[in-house]
């Protein structure tokens, strides 16, 4: 019998809501739709303005801004649904990661906030919603995130090589899959978080595309040397950050004099230090868990620059995208959270020690909505 499950996530881009409908009883899981909902301008107003500064956001307009996405968030999983052919009371749940607006692990104490107010996406959708998933691991001690790493073992481990997969989003995360062993993983720092908006400073369009500005210009060793000091590449796991740290006002602080005169320079380097952190946090693996085959997801796969400068630099892994393996790059990370919402359901406890530093595994997610009818049937 089908398992439908959505699921909905808005990255650190925070340009759209991705979605889609899951059946998990095929492997790899079968997607029956899968869309990018774009927000509308006022939503992308507010969001700018929560990422340029959380410090100066007033309560009132974070409480409308929770409640317009949880709205936004329900017409593109509506959306989704429609475009699956399924009908509502098909959907077993939907897993519901929200818009994070703030992830601060390390602090005292640890703090990470998602919005997007299920309770709205429940109510307008009529199917149980599954969300808030970060914060019980903070609460066993853990970083929160990454989460990718749980589907990633469950989809593309392999008894028969060491693997890594590479998660290409505004901040980059691998995941660890030795052949034999668990699975371990943790944010190495920016992929396309400081490209964007490095981008978005001199061009009109949102990103660059192909990672043809990128390739334009050369990267400047010495200033590389200096970007890559920053001490959160040089900290041990478990780890997490976000676009909160590596943001403009980090990138502003240390650019270079010659920064506004070469431009495309800057790009070039900024490009360099994400494949340079990725690289550096595999060849420090133990040799017995270095992968063999580096599997990359998220929008960064369409960066061909970005993926042509990975693979020359891993001299003893192949690079291959999740699309090679069955599984959409672009919305793997929504599918993260529709099986999150399966395992919830199923009242199956997840084990993040070894990838965030949990103390004891953890129940992720919080239901919302409709009666938990379903909760214990796909144990």
């Amino acid at each position: 019998m089908p398992e439908y499950f959505v699921g909905l996530i808005s990255g650190t881009s925070m340009d759209g809501i991705d979605a889609v409908v899951a059946d998990f009883q095929t492997s790899p899981p079968r997607m029956l739709a899968r869309h990018t909902a774009p927000f509308d301008a006022a939503l992308r107003t507010e969001l700018d303005a929560i990422r340029r500064d959380p410090n100066r956001f007033p309560a009132r307009r974070l409480a409308r801004l929770d409640a317009g996405l949880g709205d936004a968030f329900a017409a593109a999983a509506l959306e989704v649904i429609e475009m699956a052919g399924l009908a509502l009371d098909e959907i077993c749940a939907i897993g519901s990661h929200g818009q994070t607006v703030l992830h601060d692990p390390d602090h005292n104490p640890p703090t990470t906030l998602q919005i997007g107010d299920p309770h709205r996406i429940a109510a307008r959708t009529g199917v149980l919603t599954v969300a808030d998933f970060r914060r019980a691991d903070l609460a066993a001690g853990g970083q929160g995130a990454p989460l990718a790493p749980l589907l990633h073992q469950a989809l593309l481990a392999s008894a028969d090589e060491n693997r890594a997969v590479v998660n290409l989003g505004g901040i980059a995360n691998v995941t660890i899959l030795p052949a034999v062993g668990g699975v371990s993983g943790f944010d190495t720092g920016p992929a396309n978080c400081l490209l964007d908006y490095w981008y978005r400073t001199h061009h009109p369009g949102p990103f660059d595309g192909g990672g043809a500005w990128a390739a334009s210009g050369q990267a400047d060793r010495q200033w590389l040397a200096t970007l890559l000091a920053d001490e959160y590449f040089a900290r041990p796991a478990p780890k997490s950050t976000g676009i909160e740290y590596f943001s403009p006002g980090w990138l502003n602080e240390r650019l270079p004099a010659w920064a506004h005169e070469r431009p495309a320079d800057v790009q070039a380097t900024l490009l360099e230090m994400a494949v340079g952190s990725i690289v550096a946090a595999v060849n420090a693996l133990p040799v017995d868990q270095r992968p063999a085959r580096l599997i990359a997801c998220g929008g960064g796969v369409h960066n061909r620059t970005l993926m042509r400068c990975l693979a020359d630099r891993l001299h003893s892994a192949r690079l291959s995208s999740s699309a090679d393996h069955g599984l959409d790059p672009d919305h793997l990370e929504a599918a993260l959270f529709a099986w999150l919402a399966r395992e919830r359901l199923a009242s199956r406890p997840v084990h993040t020690g070894p990838i965030t530093g949990a103390r004891r595994a953890i129940q992720a997610g919080v239901l919302f909505g409709p009666a938990a009818h379903g909760i214990g049937a796909f144990e």
